[in-house]
């Protein structure tokens, strides 16, 4: 009877403990993750700043993850079982997987790593985003001229080069009009490919082949990016030096990216969950411009197209890839 009264105290008096343990434990926050693919893997530079900024998976925060797998049409799926799970903030890995959460909440702060279009399509305008949604924006309107600049670095010899894009939209004026500027400063010919949708990239590597550019650059596209494999082998079957916009290009065989570093992206991503974390609005919190860019190089493909890399460039190059 003693040992049952001995029990029962110790009993109780855990009991009486345990309220204000459960008090000690930290909050989690719940980052729900949406892509229109990729791995886990993509994000380990995003969660290691997330941990040097205070924020341990597994302790304060818990990340539900929703991929689409190349699929977009899955996207607004996905993005309402966020919605549904009442996640803290969403983290959209490009603009599409924003636009689908964004179309379907105004309340759950939206971070974009990769922002197309600052200006009149996920937010208001850079500086003051509005509503739901910030990030970071991958649009540099001045690197269209730099990138033709580095193509003729790479190639002397070159005349002649293909521009591929959506020429049509009226985001692409100001980067062909500087491109234009540069292109005549370096005395060399421009051939304006228009490609409205992927189904039209074959058609118009056929039309840069007739045309006899001796290399070829890429607007910064969406569309592009979605293909790239595509576009790189075509490139590849027409013996084309390409300059891409994006190292996503390079990393499949493409010879040459010139661009913001995508990691960069990431990591800034960070920032922005941490300060919506500590009480910031996601409209006080302005869109930032890509502040680190990086030349990469593929000298495989250099090899495969019977290029010599000038000295000078590889010297430049922060990545090379053998």
């Amino acid at each position: 009877m003693r040992a049952r009264r001995i029990i029962l105290t110790i009993f109780v008096f855990l009991l009486s403990l345990y309220p204000a343990a459960a008090q000690q434990l930290p909050e989690i926050r719940r980052i729900g993750i949406l892509a229109d693919g990729g791995k886990k893997q993509r994000l380990e530079v995003f969660k290691h700043r997330l941990g040097e900024l205070g924020w341990l998976e597994g302790r304060n925060i818990a990340f539900e993850y929703r991929w689409a797998d190349g699929n977009d049409d899955r996207l607004p799926t996905l993005a309402a079982e966020l919605i549904r799970l009442k996640v803290d903030i969403i983290v959209a890995t490009n603009p599409r997987s924003g636009r689908a959460a964004q179309e379907l909440t105004r309340m759950i702060p939206i971070v974009v790593t990769g922002i197309d279009n600052p200006v009149g399509g996920l937010v208001k305008s850079p500086g003051q985003p509005g509503e739901n949604v910030t990030g970071s924006s991958v649009m540099r309107v001045e690197l269209g001229g730099k990138r033709l600049e580095l193509l003729k670095e790479l190639i002397p010899r070159v005349s002649r080069v293909a521009v591929l894009g959506n020429i049509t939209s009226v985001d692409q004026e100001k980067p062909i009009k500087e491109i234009d500027s540069v292109a005549r400063s370096l005395r060399l010919q421009l051939q304006i490919v228009n490609v409205n949708t992927a189904d039209e990239i074959a058609n118009a590597f056929a039309e840069i082949g007739r045309g006899k550019a001796g290399a070829i650059t890429l607007l910064t596209q969406g569309m592009f990016v979605r293909n790239r494999r595509r576009i790189v082998e075509l490139a590849a079957k027409y013996r084309l030096p390409a300059m891409y916009p994006r190292n996503d290009f390079v990393r499949v065989g493409g010879l040459v990216s010139y661009g913001p570093d995508r990691r960069e992206g990431e990591r800034r991503a960070a920032y922005f969950v941490d300060r919506i974390l500590k009480g910031a609005k996601p409209s006080d919190l302005p869109v930032e411009q890509p502040m680190k860019l990086e030349l990469v190089i593929n000298l495989k493909t250099a090899n495969a197209l019977g290029l010599t890399i000038p000295p000078k460039v590889l010297m430049w190059a922060d990545r090379v890839i053998e």
